[in-house]
């Protein structure tokens, strides 16, 4: 079995309900380790929508990083996900961040993700779940730091 790290965001529809549902499907198919708190964030490149909730589960999975993500994108298109903006306001979205010390390098997949160390939004819950001492040769404390965004960063009201 392999751990990974999955990234969850969501500013449409209700989002709290949209992280339980990808939790109800993906338990279904992998082990859940951990999850984040769930954090309210101002959005990411398009800044007229509404703010987003992110969250960063562990799991262990016998799938290949590409299984994976094709298991992600099923839940994605399952759940309304429609992909039609860079950076636009989604039912769901779902990143995977690391699988175990693996690196991919792929047109459509890229592990560790490539925006990984520059977003405070998946740093925060990501250092709630992530249990080595060092992402990337860095304390993750030291990568959210960097971002200089982690102030548009906060525990949402709601939670799982």
């Amino acid at each position: 079995m392999a751990i990974a790290y999955i990234a969850f965001g969501s500013n449409l529809g209700e989002p709290i309900e949209n992280f339980r549902e990808v939790l109800r499907r993906l338990s279904r198919v992998v082990t859940i380790r951990k999850r984040s708190e769930v954090y309210e964030t101002k959005p990411y490149g398009e800044l007229s929508q509404a703010n987003f909730l992110n969250a960063v589960v562990s799991i262990s999975t016998c799938f290949t990083p590409q299984e994976l993500l094709s298991c992600l994108q099923r839940i994605e298109k399952k759940m309304g996900r429609v992909r039609k903006e860079r950076w636009g306001p989604r039912t769901i979205d779902l990143d995977i961040l690391l699988y175990e010390d693996k690196e991919v390098k792929e047109d459509y997949l890229q592990i560790p993700h490539v925006e990984l160390t520059k977003r405070a939004f998946v740093l925060v819950p990501l250092n709630e779940v992530y249990m080595e001492p060092l992402l990337l040769g860095k304390e993750i404390s030291e990568w959210i730091r960097e971002t200089n965004d982690f102030e548009n960063v906060w525990l949402a009201e709601e939670s799982w």
